[in-house]
């Protein structure tokens, strides 16, 4: 039996490199050789056991490859072309699917519904750190990358500019609306460039590191809070003479920043959550206004499928939001174990790594 190398999730604190055997393609899918991929700040909670997978899976959820064999029922594509896949792969046909909610693609259960469904890619089916990778009902999930596009412009498609994207999206930003972003990570960086194409006119990041202060500039923030310098809730407020901000957008995962993204919104204001929480969150009665201040809280898993992908590619193309700055790192697949301790430990400036088998 044929083999390839990939990341496997050993038990928390171990993902290795191994070998495991080359996927069965079904008629609805394809098999693509990964040129390029990389690691998500998702995969750390993976590696920390703080989100649950089953041992021995492949992890990682954002390719970049070439079709190396189709499935007998998959058309409308070749073999040898260039393609990306969404972290979320949409079967198309669950009622998640059919109410437009891709990323909840889940299958139903006798005790209900089961969230996070579409997330599959190193999640519930073997994923993207490898030299290849199954993608399931491929027609849904497939978007050509033209041949004048690199591998790392389109790299951030698949998730990080897809979800920061959404963030923006869910917060309903209007033009010439206020907006705050709290951290500057990738996820943020990308909701920090959709706010700005989403017509937001002034756009406050919170971050305290150089590199991504620099950073969230040059994808749009007109100001820059330091949180490290004081407290960024009453220097936010002061930027917007105390109106408070129309949307805040919260992309780190903390009890402190989803309770700061609450207490800069204006009344009737949205908070906008793309973060990844690890323990419960406490929503104060005091900023709250005991559940009478018109706020709107939403929360976003990352959109899927080929029409968003198709989307994300053409923002790239057009040269409205250019991503590439954003990978900082490169390794190949045989020192993923060094890239994950790189990445995790956010050592040596890192932002994102670029794998390449």
């Amino acid at each position: 039996m044929a083999k390839m190398r990939a990341a496997i999730f050993v038990e928390p604190g171990r993902i290795v490199l191994d070998d495991k055997p080359m996927p069965d393609v079904g008629p609805l899918d394809a098999l693509m050789r990964i040129t390029t991929t990389t690691i998500c700040g998702t995969d750390v909670h993976i590696l920390k056991g703080e989100y649950p997978v089953q041992r021995g899976l492949t992890i990682g959820h954002e390719p970049v490859g070439v079709v190396e064999k189709l499935g007998s029922a998959v058309q409308g594509y070749r073999e040898g072309q260039r393609v990306i896949a969404g972290a979320i792969c949409t079967s198309g046909h669950s009622n998640a699917a059919l109410c437009g909610c891709h990323s909840q693609d889940g299958p139903g259960t006798k005790h209900g519904f089961k969230p996070l469904g579409g997330w599959k890619f190193g999640n519930t089916i073997d994923g993207t750190q490898a030299e290849f990778v199954l993608v399931p009902d491929a027609m849904a999930n497939l978007a050509p990358v033209p041949d004048a596009l690199s591998d790392e412009q389109v790299l951030m498609c698949p998730d990080i500019m897809s979800t920061g994207f959404s963030g923006a999206e869910s917060g309903a930003i209007r033009i010439g609306d206020t907006v705050v972003v709290f951290a500057q990570g990738p996820i943020g960086l990308c909701a920090t460039a959709g706010a700005k194409l989403q017509g937001a006119t002034t756009i406050i990041a919170v971050e305290s590191v150089p590199e991504r202060i620099a950073m969230a500039r040059q994808m749009g923030a007109d100001h820059v809070v330091d949180f490290s310098a004081g407290d960024p809730v009453a220097e936010i407020m002061r930027i917007t003479d105390g109106r408070g901000v129309d949307v805040a957008i919260e992309a780190l995962g903390r009890q402190e920043t989803f309770e700061a993204s609450l207490r800069v919104l204006r009344p009737g204001g949205t908070l906008s959550s793309l973060g990844v929480y690890s323990s419960d969150l406490t929503i104060p009665v005091d900023v709250f206004l005991a559940g009478l201040g018109d706020h709107t809280i939403r929360t976003t898993l990352c959109p899927g499928g080929k029409e968003r992908m198709r989307r994300l590619i053409e923002v790239i193309a057009s040269g409205r939001v250019d991503t590439r700055a954003l990978v900082t790192h490169r390794f190949k697949l045989e020192q993923i174990e060094a890239a994950y301790e790189l990445f995790a430990n956010q050592r040596d400036g890192v932002l994102k790594v670029a794998i390449t088998p």
